[in-house]
C-alpha cells in the first residue's frame, strides 16, 4: 500500500533541514506556527484583539494549552466578518460569500491573499496524487468559473502534478456530462457525492472512470459502494470547507479515513456541549485552528461536523493523523414523536443502497401526535417505479428506529417520486432530513 503523498508534502514544511518526520516534530511546528497565528491575529484583527485579551502566543507552552482558548462559530464569521480580516483589503485576492443556512441572518464571508490560496493549491497538487497522475485527465464536476475558487484551485494543482484539469462545473444533465466524459477521455473525476451516484447509474458501462474523488457533503459507504460496483473504479473522499481554505483532508490507499494538510491546520475533536477534548478515539465536534493563513486566520472554529480521530497507525505508514469520515452534523439529528433519532446519514445508507435510485429529497411533518417522514426519489429511467419504491420501503423499516416507530404508531412513511416540477435543489451540495413539523 502506497504511502499518503501528503506525508512527503508535510515533512518540506515541517522539518526543513531534512529530518524524518514524526509526531514530535508535527506537535512541535504546530504549537510554533499557533503561537504565530494567536499573535498575529490579536495584533491585527480586532475581532480576536478582543476575544483573545489577556492571551499571548508565546505564553502557549504545548498543544494542551491550545484548550484554553475561546472557540470561533460561524455565528461569530456572519455577525462582522471584516473584524476578522488582518490584512489592507488591496492583499486580498478572493472573497467567498457563503449564505446562512437559515432564513434570517447575514452570509458568512472569507478572506484569502493569494499566499493563502497558493498553499490551497499546494495541498491540491500532493492530494490529488492520491488518485491522479501526470497524464491522466481530469473532470472537475465543481464550481470553478471565477479566479480563486475551488474549480480554479483544483485545476491549478493538477497542472502542478502533470495532470490535465477538464472544468465542467457541478452536473446538470447526466447524459451531457457522460457525453463530455466519453468525449474528453476522462481518467479520473472530483465531484458532489449524489451528482456522481446519478453518473454511475445513469451511464451503466459508459465511460468509467479509474479514480473518483468525493468532495463538499458527507459519504455514505452504500454510495461508495455503488460507484465500485458500477464503474470498478477507486473511491476517494475529501473533508474540507471554505471556512479551512477549500482543502482540509484526503483519504489515502487505506481508504478508512482523512488525512489532512496539518502543516496548515490543527484539528482537535472536542465534547460539543463542554468543550473539552474527547478521549482518544471518541466521537465529538471537529473543530480546526489555521497555522499559515493571513487575510483572516481562524482560532479554534467549531465546525458543526462529528467525527473522531482513530486511535491506530494508518495502515500506509503514515505518521499523520487519521480523521474517521464525517458522517453527520450536530443540530441534524432529528428527534422523532415516539422516542429516539433520526438522520440524513441514516436515511442515505439505506435509501442510496437501492439499484435505481438516483437522489432522494427527505422531510419529516407532524400529523396528529405522530410523525409522517416522506422520502421523494428519483430514479433511473429503467428503473421500475412500483419495485424500487417498495425496496426503499423494505430497506428504511429495516432501519431500527424506523421500524419501532411504526410499529408504536408514531411514524408513518410516505415513498414515492418527488412532486411534477419539483425537482430543483435534489442535487444540491449540502443534503439534510428536513424538519416541518414547527
Amino acid at each position: 500500500m502506497r504511502l499518503t503523498p501528503l506525508e512527503a508534502w508535510t515533512c518540506r514544511t515541517v522539518c526543513p533541514g531534512g529530518e524524518r518526520l514524526s509526531r514530535e516534530r508535527i506537535d512541535a511546528y504546530q504549537l510554533e506556527m499557533l503561537r504565530q497565528t494567536v499573535d498575529w491575529a490579536k495584533e491585527r484583527s480586532p475581532f480576536y484583539r478582543e476575544r483573545l485579551a489577556g492571551v499571548s502566543g508565546r505564553g502557549l507552552r504545548g498543544l494542551q494549552d491550545l484548550t484554553a482558548l475561546p472557540f470561533t462559530t460561524a455565528d461569530d464569521l456572519r455577525r462582522r466578518p471584516q473584524r476578522f480580516l488582518c490584512v489592507s483589503q488591496s492583499e486580498v485576492s478572493r472573497v467567498v460569500t457563503l449564505p446562512t443556512s437559515g432564513t434570517t441572518g447575514d452570509p458568512k464571508r472569507v478572506f484569502f491573499t493569494a499566499a493563502d490560496q497558493e498553499r490551497t493549491i499546494d495541498f491540491f497538487h500532493h492530494g490529488m496524487a492520491t488518485l491522479a497522475g501526470p497524464g491522466d485527465r481530469v473532470l472537475i464536476l465543481l464550481p470553478g468559473e471565477l479566479p480563486g475558487s475551488v474549480g480554479d484551485l483544483l485545476m491549478k494543482g493538477l497542472d502542478r502534478l502533470g495532470a490535465t484539469g477538464v472544468p465542467h462545473g457541478p452536473v446538470r444533465d447526466f447524459h451531457r456530462t457522460l457525453d463530455v466524459m466519453e468525449a474528453e477521455r476522462i481518467d479520473c473525476l472530483v465531484g458532489v457525492p449524489v451528482q456522481v451516484l446519478g453518473l454511475a447509474r445513469t451511464g451503466r458501462g459508459r465511460a468509467a472512470p479509474v479514480g473518483v474523488l468525493l468532495s463538499t457533503d458527507h459519504v455514505p459507504e452504500a454510495l461508495s459502494g455503488a460507484l465500485r460496483r458500477a464503474w470498478g473504479c477507486r473511491v476517494y473522499t475529501h473533508y474540507g470547507m471554505t471556512e479551512m481554505g477549500f482543502g482540509g483532508g484526503v483519504e489515502c490507499e487505506a481508504g478508512i479515513g482523512y488525512h489532512f494538510r496539518e502543516a496548515d491546520l490543527c484539528v482537535e475533536i472536542v465534547d460539543p456541549a463542554t468543550g473539552n477534548p474527547v478521549p482518544e478515539g471518541e466521537a465529538g465536534e471537529v473543530v480546526f485552528t489555521t497555522l499559515t493563513r493571513r487575510a483572516m486566520p481562524l482560532i479554534r472554529y467549531r465546525t458543526g461536523d462529528v467525527s473522531r480521530f482513530l486511535p491506530d497507525s494508518c495502515p500506509c505508514g503514515s505518521v499523520l493523523k487519521t480523521m474517521e469520515r464525517v458522517r453527520s452534523r450536530l443540530g441534524h439529528v432529528r428527534i422523532l414523536a415516539g422516542g429516539g433519532t433520526l438522520s440524513m446519514a441514516d436515511l442515505d445508507e439505506a435509501v442510496l443502497a437501492v439499484d435505481g435510485v438516483l437522489d432522494f429529497r427527505a422531510s419529516l411533518a407532524g400529523e396528529r401526535g405522530r410523525d409522517r417522514l416522506r422520502i421523494e426519489t428519483r430514479l433511473t429511467a429503467d428503473a421500475c417505479p412500483s419495485d424500487t419504491f417498495a425496496a426503499i420501503k423494505e430497506a428504511l423499516h429495516a432501519l431500527p428506529v424506523i421500524n419501532s416507530a411504526r410499529r408504536a404508531g408514531t411514524l408513518a412513511l410516505d415513498v414515492g417520486p418527488p412532486p411534477e416540477g419539483q425537482t430543483s435543489g435534489m442535487e444540491g451540495a449540502k443534503r439534510v432530513l428536513a424538519d416541518l413539523r414547527f
